[in-house]
């Protein structure tokens, strides 16, 4: 009796948690933020897998789209229309970089960082224009990722 007790009381404890439920993160596109013009805030997302991240354009004339070679091998790139909100759920580990097409030279990127970034050497060898280059770089190391 006393066992089925322990039992019964087990099963309902773990019936009142339910599953873990994954992480939601907003990134705006802005026209201007606490980083300067022309900026997704934040830039830098760091994930687990099966979170959700929703890119909303807080100003007109802002998309978010990936950037080839910035992706895990396999993953389907996005290419958002513009002044659309897009909500991504990170399936596959890795490192993916966006970018706002009309600003990418100006430096209007972002990185999403999904459990362990097995295409980190790939992602940090693409090229990138103008300011994104540097802005970039500076994500790679606030991203304090394994390999450099």
């Amino acid at each position: 009796m006393r066992t089925g007790l322990v039992l019964g009381l087990a099963l309902a404890s773990l019936a009142l948690v339910g599953p873990v439920s994954a992480a939601e993160f907003e990134v705006k596109m802005l026209d201007k933020g606490q980083k300067g013009v022309m900026v997704f805030e934040p830039a830098l997302v760091k994930a687990a897998p099966g979170d959700k991240v929703t890119f909303v354009p807080t100003n007109k004339g802002h998309n978010v789209e990936t950037i080839d070679g910035m992706l895990p091998a396999g993953v389907a790139p996005v290419v958002g229309k513009y002044n659309e909100t897009i909500s991504i759920t990170f399936d596959k580990p890795g490192v993916y970089g966006f970018k706002c097409k009309p600003h990418y030279g100006m430096g209007m990127v972002a990185m999403v960082v999904v459990g362990s970034p097995e295409n980190e050497n790939e992602a940090r060898a693409v090229s990138h224009p103008g300011k994104a280059k540097k802005v970039f770089a500076e994500l790679f190391d606030s991203a304090a990722l394994a390999s450099k």
